[in-house]
């Protein structure tokens, strides 16, 4: 007697429960989250692309940087010496020296920055080394990128500016060119800048240089020299993280009360389409656990009978 008694309200206990877990919705949880990219800047505070061509025709390149940094970096070395095969007797070649000369880089995944300064430079170029090439008493370049406003560079060289030990005005809207009977020409260009929708790069001169020395074996010195260079990119937008994982947990709900419907549907609702589109599966779970239930009891009976 005590065992039927406990069989039966366990099998519709359990149809109760199966019935109000297919029809509770399930809760999600999301980890992780998105990630951005860090932008990209870098200066530099010299930039020499040169061919020396010495006096027996031998070309010797000479391609150096100074104070060339990649974010995050600073760096503040105010002299530059290099050492060219054939030239000047072996000797190094001074190629700059400042009384500052400064270049720092900074970025993250929101603002990337980058500037370049030099301040009372002398640029010398092997063949003439007690002839400045050019001489500037304040130059400096900026270019920062930010996350969602557009790219700014400025540049600028302040005070007097003379090449080959002559004095010179700049202009604006175009390049200036200082020719030297017996030296060379010198081609200038002041303050140049340049921005895309996610760039931006900024020199303070741009100097296109020819010169014959014919002087301590070199014939001619050819090429480019760049002063107080900085450049910058964007950050990238934030993007999904692809080593996030997503959690599906279901979410438990206690079986209904008698007279009262599933969390999330209505009586309306159910008034007038008759049940949800569970309700089929949740009969057929019930009946199956009913069935076996009766079964159960009427095995327990013949047992008792014999």
């Amino acid at each position: 007697m005590n065992s039927n008694a406990f069989r039966m309200p366990a099998a519709a206990l359990l149809a109760t429960g199966a019935v109000a877990l297919l029809t509770a919705p399930p809760a999600f949880a999301t980890g992780g989250g998105p990630t951005g990219r860090e932008g990209k800047a870098g200066a530099v505070v010299l930039r020499a692309d040169l061919d020396v061509t010495l006096l027996n025709t031998v070309h010797v390149p000479l391609k150096t940087e100074l104070n060339e940094v990649s974010a995050p970096e600073t760096a503040g070395k105010t002299a530059l010496t290099v050492t060219l095969d054939g030239v000047e007797g072996g000797n190094a070649v001074s190629v700059l020296r400042a009384d500052v000369a400064n270049s720092k880089a900074t970025a993250d995944d929101r603002r990337a920055e980058a500037e370049a300064n030099l301040v009372n430079a002398k640029v010398h170029v092997p063949g003439l080394p007690l002839l400045s090439l050019i001489q500037v008493e304040k130059a400096g370049s900026k270019a920062v990128c930010e996350a969602g406003r557009n790219p700014e560079a400025s540049a600028n060289a302040l005070g007097a500016v003379t090449v080959f030990g002559e004095k010179v005005t700049l202009s604006v809207g175009g390049p200036t060119k200082v020719e030297v009977p017996k030296v060379g020409t010198v081609t200038l260009e002041l303050s140049g800048t340049r921005t895309t929708s996610a760039t931006a790069a900024a020199a303070a001169l741009r100097l296109k240089v020819s010169v014959n020395p014919l002087d301590l074996n070199v014939a001619r010195v050819d090429g480019e020299i760049v002063l107080a260079e900085a450049h910058c990119e964007t950050p990238k937008a934030p993007g999904p993280d692809p080593s996030a994982k997503s959690d599906v947990k279901p979410q438990a709900v206690a079986p209904a009360a008698a007279g009262t419907t599933a969390p999330g549907v209505s009586r309306a609702n159910l008034a007038e389409t008759g049940g949800g589109f569970l309700t089929p599966y949740a009969v057929g779970a019930g009946v199956l656990l009913l069935g076996a239930g009766a079964g159960a009891l009427v095995v327990a009976r013949r047992g008792r009978a014999s």
